[in-house]
C-alpha cells in the first residue's frame, strides 16, 4: 500500500507545483491589492450601490469586502470551489479509471497487491496531494498578509484553506464513485462537472430565489464557508462533508471490488441489447 501511495503521489508532482504554485501567485498579488481598496472604500460603497441588488446577491454579500475576510471570500474563496472542483472532477475520476482504460491497472494487480490496498493507496495520494496544492497556496497568502492592514495571523487564514479541502475531498470522491458505475473516465468527468456546475449555480441563484432555497439545501455550495471561515469553522459542515466524502469512498471501493477489470479501453452499460440491434454474422 505505502509503495503504491509514494509512487501515485510521485506521480502528481506537476499537479501540486502547478496548481500550488499558480494559486500562491495569484493569492498573493490579489492580496496586495487590499490596502488601496480598503483606502477607497467611501468611493466603491457608492459604486456598489448603483448595482441591482440581485447582481450583487449572486456573488454573495459584497458590503463585506471591505473587511480581511470578506475581501478574501469575495476575490479568492468563492470561486475556488468551481476552478478546483474542476481538478477534483478530474484526478478523482481518474484515480483508478485512468490506469485502467490504458491497460496498465490489471499489470498492476497482477503483482501481490490487493485491490483494497490499491484503492487506499491511491486514495491517500489524492487527499495529500489537494492538502499538499492548498499548503503552497497558503504559503503565499502567509508571506504577503503581514505586508498589508489585513489583521490575520497565520493561523486564522488556514480556516478557509480547510474548508475548501473538506468540499474538494467530497467531490473528488462523487468522481471516484462515477468513474466506477459509469462506462468511462471522460463520462464520469463529464457527469461530475456538470453536478459541480449546477451546484454552484443553484447556491448563487438561491440568493436571488427564494424558491430555489429548499433545493440549494442539497448543494455542498449551501455548506462550503470559504473566506467567512476566518470568524469561525461551523465543524457540523466539516463533519457532514466529511462523512458524505467517506460515504462516495465506500461505495467506490465496493464497486471497485466487484467489478471486472478491463485490460484497456470503455467498458459498456452492462444491459443487453435487443436482438435486433445485435450484429449478425454475413453468410456466406
Amino acid at each position: 500500500m505505502f509503495t503504491n501511495f509514494w509512487y501515485s503521489l510521485g506521480r502528481s508532482r506537476g499537479q501540486i507545483l502547478g496548481w500550488g504554485l499558480a494559486l500562491a501567485i495569484l493569492g498573493g498579488y490579489m492580496v496586495g491589492f487590499y490596502d488601496t481598496l480598503a483606502a477607497q472604500q467611501e468611493t466603491l460603497e457608492q459604486l456598489l450601490a448603483s448595482y441591482p441588488p440581485e447582481l450583487m446577491a449572486f456573488f454573495g454579500d459584497m458590503t463585506e469586502m471591505f473587511t480581511p475576510q470578506g475581501y478574501l471570500n469575495v476575490e479568492f474563496f468563492s470561486y475556488m470551489p468551481l476552478i478546483l472542483g474542476i481538478y477534483a472532477v478530474l484526478a478523482g475520476s481518474g484515480l483508478l479509471a485512468g490506469d485502467e482504460e490504458s491497460g496498465s491497472l490489471d499489470l498492476v494487480l497482477a503483482h501481490p497487491l490487493s485491490r483494497t490496498a490499491l484503492f487506499l493507496g491511491r486514495l491517500a495520494a489524492f487527499a495529500t496531494t489537494t492538502f499538499l496544492i492548498l499548503l503552497v497556496s497558503w504559503a503565499g497568502f502567509a508571506v504577503v498578509v503581514p505586508g498589508t492592514n489585513m489583521d490575520l495571523t497565520p493561523m486564522e487564514l488556514l480556516a478557509p484553506f480547510l474548508s475548501l479541502f473538506v468540499f474538494l475531498m467530497l467531490i473528488g470522491m462523487v468522481a471516484l464513485f462515477l468513474s466506477m458505475a459509469l462506462p468511462s473516465r471522460r463520462f464520469a468527468a463529464m457527469t461530475g462537472g456538470m453536478l459541480l456546475v449546477a451546484g454552484f449555480f443553484l447556491t448563487s441563484l438561491a440568493r436571488i430565489d427564494e424558491n430555489l432555497e429548499t433545493a440549494a439545501k442539497y448543494s455542498p455550495f449551501n455548506y462550503y464557508q470559504g473566506g467567512e471561515a476566518i470568524g469561525g469553522l461551523e465543524w457540523s459542515w466539516i463533519g457532514g462533508l466529511l462523512g458524505f466524502a467517506a460515504l462516495f469512498a465506500l461505495l467506490a471501493w465496493w464497486r471497485f471490488e466487484r467489478r471486472d477489470i478491463r485490460v484497456g479501453g470503455e467498458g459498456g452499460w452492462g444491459v443487453p441489447l435487443p436482438s435486433f440491434l445485435k450484429r449478425r454474422p454475413a453468410r456466406s
